[in-house]
């Protein structure tokens, strides 16, 4: 096992520039009840950050940003535009009008990246975008051209570190994968061409999460690891090795030069046994004093431009590689700061919390006192209640880990019910569960009252996306069970 690797991450992206200093964190909006993004601005400038990356060009989003005074943005085109926008240029011009012009000149948004694709090369998507993606990247470059902007926006492509691996296990042994290499160095020209960074996503929590016997402390910023050594250069945490790959892996092709951006990086709170607010916060703070310091990498001195993923937990992201993932957020659903960290952009030296949070009412669904555990229809209920809403923080090692069957029982019922707007037909799972408004948390675990839905503009509608359909599908497994 190469300690220094990094595992797969599928999930999303950041932004940043060389103009503005200091971190810069991924805003994610895969959420029942997502913030209103006038709330999330204002979260961002009261904290300082300056550079944020997007995974879509939500129009919504993009005005509040031309209200925030200077944050620069890095817009995302996701996986599933990059055919169309390979295919043709005037796809790609009439993309570019509507998500980078329009917003540039009109909502005077400091747009700065468009980020081409979200991690397209990862192995596990088995080639599906090997063929459009660097198509994709030059006609959407063309379309920058022809509308006067491509001096000040660039573009790029996240890529994850799968994208290259070390022949010796050390990071002088960089270089890119096998299987895409020409493909890569057909990007790397073209970035270098037009003044553009390489954007590389590492993720040391993910090769702790597969492998156990990766080295934990390696993972972290401390000094506590068994340090690597690699010719006169050594190694004492995973992200300098893991970095230093890439730089070698550019140097051995003829691209030393070329600028790297991180785009993503961070740790989760949730949902895994090394998930958690304590490694998190050794993670994310010490990342922080490791860059702000200003010293680099072993190969690559000085700074590190780099967007911490990410801002805010994101409770429907999918759970394919893990229930951690929807829990990154340095703050939750509902902007709350899980922990100390010091971004170094504030007077406190502490992470400030949202402000004008709106909630819904202090109530919750509960099981029953005397409702019965042995009951067949518990099994279906908790089933049900955890495929439409969020059950991430029940099980091992968990924030929840410690509540018993009846905690369980009832943190899942709550969590259908807040889903769908404490709507009362959201908590009549049959003989099973009832309303209180006695605040059931215990510990670190912590039963959620929702924020209100947010209507965005443009006829959008947040907080109750799968309002209709849960709750027909709720009517009918009533009908069903109650018999």
């Amino acid at each position: 096992m190469r300690w220094f690797s990094v595992g797969i991450k599928v999930v999303c992206l950041v932004s940043m520039m060389c103009t503005v200093s200091g971190i810069g964190a991924n805003w994610g909006t895969q959420a029942s009840h997502p913030l209103p993004p006038d709330t999330v601005v204002r979260l961002l400038r009261e904290n300082g950050i300056r550079k944020v990356k997007l995974f879509d060009a939500d129009y919504d989003t993009l005005r509040s940003l031309g209200k925030s005074e200077g944050v620069e943005v890095m817009v995302g085109i996701p996986n599933d535009m990059l055919a169309s926008l390979a295919t043709s240029v005037k796809a790609a011009e009439k993309w570019v009008s509507k998500n980078v012009s329009a917003h540039v000149s009109s909502s005077n948004v400091k747009i700065r990246y468009v980020a081409v694709g979200n991690e397209p090369f990862l192995e596990t998507y088995n080639g599906s975008f090997l063929r459009t993606t660097f198509p994709a990247l030059q006609n959407v470059q063309s379309a920058l051209i022809k509308a006067g902007l491509s001096n000040q926006v660039k573009v790029t492509v996240p890529l994850n570190a799968d994208v290259y691996a070390s022949s010796n296990g050390l990071p002088s042994g960089g270089d890119f994968r096998t299987d895409i290499h020409g493909l890569m160095l057909q990007i790397v020209k073209f970035l270098s061409d037009n003044g553009a960074p390489f954007t590389v996503n590492i993720y040391p929590f993910i090769s702790l999460y597969i492998d156990s016997n990766f080295p934990v402390d390696y993972a972290f910023f401390d000094g506590n690891a068994s340090p690597i050594t690699d010719g006169s250069l050594t190694y004492y945490n995973m992200f300098d090795a893991n970095y230093d790959t890439l730089v070698w892996a550019l140097q051995k092709n003829g691209f030393g030069n070329l600028p790297i951006i991180v785009g993503e990086i961070g740790w989760p709170t949730d949902g895994d046994q090394n998930a958690n607010i304590v490694y998190a916060q050794r993670f994310n703070q010490g990342f922080m004093s490791h860059i702000l310091g200003g010293r680099g990498t072993p190969m690559r001195p000085g700074p590190i431009d780099a967007y911490l993923f990410s801002l805010i937990d994101e409770d429907a992201k999918s759970i394919d590689p893990g229930n951690f993932e929807r829990h990154w957020g340095i703050f939750t659903f509902d902007g709350i700061a899980k922990y100390q960290l010091n971004l170094g952009s504030t007077n406190s030296g502490s992470l400030v919390p949202a402000k004008g949070v709106h909630y819904l009412e202090r109530k919750w669904c509960v099981m029953k006192p005397s409702a019965n555990l042995d009951d067949p229809q518990v099994a279906l209920s908790v089933s049900y209640a955890c495929g439409l809403a969020d059950c991430t923080s029940l099980g091992y090692g968990t924030s929840c880990g410690s509540l018993d069957a009846r905690g369980n029982i009832s943190y899942a019922v709550n969590s259908y019910y807040q889903r769908n707007n404490q709507l009362d037909v959201a908590c009549k799972f049959p003989n099973l569960s009832m309303i209180t408004k006695t605040n059931p948390s215990v510990g670190s675990c912590r039963f959620e009252i929702m924020i209100e839905p947010y209507y965005g503009g443009a006829g959008r509608r947040f907080g109750c996306l799968q309002k209709p359909l849960s709750l027909v599908a709720l009517t009918i497994f009533f009908s069903l069970t109650v018999v």
